[in-house]
């Protein structure tokens, strides 16, 4: 013990050490470093000093993991992570005026498809829902600029100052890893996480706050938190690897577009919400390529044409979509709700509940609408 008599260490005490010129990770230094030999060391301490010594050190190691997390006030061990609730309350009071600003609520039609749309078209969204559809438009449009961190960034976007959004990115990051760690901000295990580079701000191009918001509620709601691992585990497989978040991102923008178009107005009046239709058909359309991917065994060549193919099946059925979801998470665990897809053509029409089947094109590639592309 360090302040105690005699000049001899003992070997366990050298072995706490790291060899000369090697400079330990911070994880192996607090817990087998002096930090953790003043705390486990037999018998008191020798003087208030020690005592003193002790307490600066916890503080600074304290203040190391803040910087690192990217959280003020709290070491990222400690943040408790954010429900979905409690994130979108911060946005209902979020200045996004300048967001709102971009908002094109609806796809304006013209000439014979306005016509089309007024006779056989699915009905407009209630007046009393379109402040919530403008909420989740608006948080759609919250980007950060495609810039270095110390650069500027559009207002509403990714804050690095901003507790709720950093505690967003530390919770997806934990659920999906299972971790009870935070990490830094900035960093190559956001690539292993599915985004494209260190920082996930600049893969939210085309669905902005909401692309996170939506990874939130994946990974919050205990009905769909295992889906969502079992989803990030496929991701991770040697031959059938595909980015999660990019993915998720690219169904969060087919289930904005779809809202835009009023392919949802029909759900949403009827349940008489918006973001949580939003959200249970994110869900839905990420069941579906789930199991398409992992029972027609899809690899990332397939994976443009295959969102295509999700895209249509989103806004033509959305409702089909929805009942295949409630009949997973209805499922026994035993089942775990993950039945292969029904074969193509096999007997009869598409049923409610039954699943819809991808054209299994592998080499076709197909341009995805929008900023946020798979390939």
């Amino acid at each position: 013990m360090s302040g105690g008599a005699g000049g001899s260490e003992r070997p366990e005490e050298r072995q706490r050490f790291p060899p000369p010129g090697e400079t330990p990770p911070i994880s192996a230094l607090r817990h087998n470093g002096l930090l953790q030999a003043l705390v486990q060391e037999a018998g008191p301490p020798v003087d208030t000093e020690i005592s003193e010594e002790l307490r600066r050190a916890q503080e600074e190691w304290e203040a190391v993991e803040e910087i690192q997390s990217g959280l003020g006030g709290t070491s990222a061990s400690a943040a408790p992570p954010i429900s979905f609730n409690e994130a979108l309350q911060y946005f209902q009071t979020a200045d996004l005026s300048e967001c709102r600003k971009k908002v094109r609520a609806t796809v304006r039609r013209q000439g014979l498809a306005a016509l089309l749309r007024f006779f056989f078209g699915p009905p407009r969204l209630q007046p009393q829902l379109r402040g919530e559809r403008e909420l989740a438009l608006a948080m759609a449009q919250c980007e950060c600029s495609p810039l270095p961190p110390s650069a500027f960034s559009l207002p509403g976007g990714l804050d690095d100052n901003e507790r709720v959004h950093m505690r967003i990115l530390q919770t997806i990051y934990k659920k999906l890893t299972r971790s009870r760690l935070g990490c830094p901000r900035y960093g190559a295990h956001w690539e292993e996480l599915g985004f494209q580079g260190a920082d996930p701000g600049t893969d939210l191009r085309g669905t902005g706050m909401l692309g996170l918001m939506q990874m939130l509620y994946f990974v919050m709601d205990s009905q769909t938190l295992p889906l969502a691992q079992e989803i990030f585990q496929l991701s991770q497989h040697e031959t059938q690897n595909f980015p999660f978040c990019i993915m998720s991102v690219n169904i969060t923008r087919i289930v904005v577009q779809a809202l835009r178009e009023e392919c949802l107005s029909r759900e949403c009046n009827r349940r008489q919400q918006v973001i949580a239709v939003l959200n249970d058909l994110y869900a839905a359309a990420f069941l579906q390529l789930y199991r398409v991917w992992k029972w027609q065994h899809k690899t990332l060549a397939d994976s443009g044409f295959l969102l295509k193919e999700l895209e249509s099946a989103t806004k033509k059925k959305p409702k089909q979509l929805l009942k295949s979801l409630e009949a997973y998470v209805n499922a026994s665990p035993a089942a775990d709700g993950l039945q292969r897809p029904s074969p193509p053509g096999g007997g009869g029409g598409n049923r409610a509940g039954e699943d819809i089947a991808f054209t299994g094109v592998c080499d076709l590639r197909v341009e995805l609408e929008g900023d946020a592309r798979l390939i």
